[in-house]
């Protein structure tokens, strides 16, 4: 039993890994480092849920999910962090400026997306990796349509804060 939960482990990780880092990266707004840490995370959530994953949706799916749930945790126990600290050190960190450089249009992209909502930059993210619309409305429990208007918004978004506007 082992050995197969074993096997079917890593061929998760060796198949996912690159999209769970990437969405990770995206959630992380390009901290490379932050993001491998999640992305760890989420495999060993992974790991030790493969025993009760009962295959309503395919694996990728499963593991988009739990990766989701990972960032967002993250994101939550660090704005509970920053309360802590005070509102002057949250002053400071709002009235950074994103600079983007037209010479690293993906590090642009990611500083972009750090101005959208955690949902928008799944989205983004999930888009970046050629996920299929009906994938993405199914991991976000949202219709199609939904999911079509919210990408023309996140685009439109994401415009303004690449051109400054």
């Amino acid at each position: 039993m082992i050995s197969e939960q074993k096997a079917q482990f890593v061929q998760l990780y060796q198949s996912q890994y690159r999209m769970v880092n990437q969405l990770c990266l995206g959630f992380m707004k390009g901290d490379s480092y932050q993001a491998k840490d999640l992305t760890q995370e989420v495999f060993i959530q992974v790991w030790n849920n493969l025993g009760k994953f009962r295959q309503d949706s395919s694996p990728k799916t499963w593991i988009y999910r739990i990766t989701v749930n990972a960032c967002l945790n993250y994101l939550k126990r660090e704005k509970l962090h920053s309360e802590k600290l005070g509102e002057a050190f949250r002053e400071q960190e709002t009235t950074e400026e994103i600079k983007f450089t037209e010479s690293d249009p993906v590090n642009a992209l990611y500083k972009a997306m750090a101005g959208l909502s955690e949902v928008d930059r799944l989205v983004t993210g999930l888009l970046l990796e050629e996920v299929p619309q009906e994938e993405i409305a199914t991991i976000l429990g949202i219709s199609d349509g939904n999911l079509r208007v919210k990408i023309h918004r996140i685009k439109l978004r994401l415009k303004k804060l690449i051109n400054h506007e």
